[in-house]
């Protein structure tokens, strides 16, 4: 049995919990939150106790991995100290909010010689990864374009953080993150990218992005994200090739939409997509990360992966900021 101890009480920190609690090989055992309402409530919902830190935790039970929740900010300081407890980590995405913080994050977890997973759990959806799987054999021949399309209403969570540029990266950094990962894991490294989005515009608590990727590979990628609808969260997904075509769009399985925005103030923190399936995706991806931990294999995604998707969510931040077409040239090993 894995111990967990969970870092944050946000949504995020409440789907890890859930998935938790509905698996055989792992449980929550401590639960970290400066809010000790919050962290109380989660704790006594599933069994956990309630530590106002992460080192009252460490000091008071034994526990194998530590599963962090916290806004982005904050990731580096608590991987860093489960990392310097020899602690195996969970990090939810994206893995930091710059290159420098994920690499010493990547250097932390690798130098006390722990596992270091990171959550971009769209790679676990079953369309997403039936359209990896098909690309991957070479059903559609040779790909030429691509789009995918993410969004829903804007977030709302402790102290307005996603509405920070400099602490969230809007959501080319926090969301469509998500879209950059996945093409990547079906299209190979990035070689350009083109983006604009509302950044800078007086809009209130509304954004939208358009970005351009093309692929060393030659394929072209059309992204877009929004938190500009008033409820609700969609996604889309068309990989174009010669010999066929992949197409997905969340509201298909939805015969009828009704949105309304909700009144100032009654947000309900991010959306997380709905699942059918009996595992959702969240318990598919930590049940993924504890049998790698348990087998000692290599996860589905990695924390290169992690840090590539990042800096594709960067570089599309910068070309919004310049105006410019962004190089990726570098190659990390």
């Amino acid at each position: 049995m894995w111990r967990i101890g969970l870092v944050g009480t946000g949504t995020m920190g409440s789907v890890h919990a859930h998935a938790y609690s509905h698996m055989e090989d792992a449980k929550v055992v401590g639960i970290v939150d400066i809010d000790e309402v919050a962290g109380t409530e989660l704790a006594n919902r599933y069994g956990a106790v309630a530590y106002s830190s992460l080192e009252a935790l460490l000091a008071a039970q034994e526990v194998d991995v530590i599963d962090v929740c916290v806004p982005t900010p904050w990731h580096r300081e608590y991987v860093e100290k489960a990392a310097t407890a020899k602690k195996h980590v969970i990090c939810e995405k994206p893995l930091a909010r710059t290159l420098e913080d994920a690499q010493a994050m990547m250097d932390a977890c690798e130098r006390n010689g722990v596992r270091l997973f990171v959550g971009h759990v769209v790679r676990f959806f079953p369309e997403y990864q039936m359209a990896h799987d098909a690309v991957a054999a070479g059903n559609l021949g040779q790909i030429g374009v691509v789009r995918t399309m993410r969004g829903g209403q804007y977030p709302t969570a402790w102290q307005d953080w996603y509405a920070s540029p400099a602490m969230s990266g809007t959501l080319l950094v926090d969301m469509v993150i998500h879209d950059f990962d996945f093409l990547r894991w079906c299209f190979g490294d990035v070689s350009r990218v083109y983006a604009k989005s509302m950044l800078g515009r007086d809009i209130n608590r509304l954004d939208h992005a358009f970005v351009s990727l093309r692929f060393n590979s030659g394929v072209i990628g059309h992204v877009e994200g929004t938190w500009a609808y008033p409820s609700g969260f969609h996604t889309e997904l068309e990989i174009a090739g010669q010999g066929g075509l992949i197409a997905h769009k969340s509201d298909d399985a939805v015969p009828v939409h009704l949105e309304l925005r909700a009144e100032q103030g009654q947000g309900q923190g991010v959306m997380v997509p709905d699942s059918p399936m009996l595992k959702n995706p969240y318990q598919l991806e930590l049940e993924h990360f504890i049998e790698c931990l348990t087998d000692g294999k290599e996860a589905r995604v990695t924390p290169l992966d992690a840090y590539r998707a990042l800096e594709i969510g960067l570089a599309a931040l910068e070309s919004v900021q310049t105006g410019q077409v962004v190089e990726l040239g570098g190659v990390k090993e």
